[in-house]
């Protein structure tokens, strides 16, 4: 069983990463229908282009089984994470126009778009069936997430509406807290 060791940090949710322990299985590519996955990204541009198995996979920030994100391709193997896949997806969709153009690797940003980010992933999970908000919100403080009000659920449900405000400002979500499926302009 593989360990994680580092640290990613989003202060405006008091969201971290700092993990030393054993993994539990997480909802990964080979478990789900790739064909929905694929579909919501397709709404947005983005190209979900999948990695042969052990092979490293291009533009991932994190390494290992991480996603990455490289112009509108979002690469993954089948191994990779559900939540790793929605969330550099939904850096795709948060950040600006020009950051896009650049894209490679590092979506960048600020803390408020990190969680955004973060807020949207945890959206788009409620749109792949057999998935579902609950179930992303537990992959995602499985892989280390940590957020103020101790876990990704409480979060979202009960300190998260600044990330609202922010997708709702940027036209990425609309007043029924549902992505508009379109970017940030």
């Amino acid at each position: 069983m593989k360990r994680w060791r580092g640290t990613w940090s989003a202060s405006s949710c008091g969201a971290s990463r700092v993990s030393d322990k054993p993994t539990a299985p997480l909802l990964r590519l080979n478990s789900i229908d790739r064909i929905d996955v694929a579909t919501l990204l397709n709404r947005y541009g983005l190209q979900l282009q999948l990695v042969a198995p052990e092979e490293p996979i291009p533009a991932s920030y994190w390494g290992d089984s991480e996603a990455g994100l490289q112009g509108n391709r979002l690469f993954a193997r089948l191994d990779t994470p559900l939540h790793s896949v929605l969330h550099e997806a939904s850096h795709y969709v948060c950040m600006t126009p020009e950051r896009r153009t650049g894209l490679d690797r590092d979506a960048g940003g600020d803390d408020p778009e990190e969680s955004a980010v973060c807020c949207l992933q945890i959206l788009f999970a409620g749109h792949i069936p057999g998935v579902g908000r609950e179930r992303l919100c537990a992959d995602m403080d499985e892989w280390g997430y940590s957020f103020r009000l101790g876990s990704t659920r409480a979060w979202f449900e009960g300190d998260a509406q600044d990330a609202r405000i922010w997708l709702a400002a940027h036209s990425v979500i609309d007043s029924n807290n549902r992505p508009t499926w379109s970017l940030r302009c």
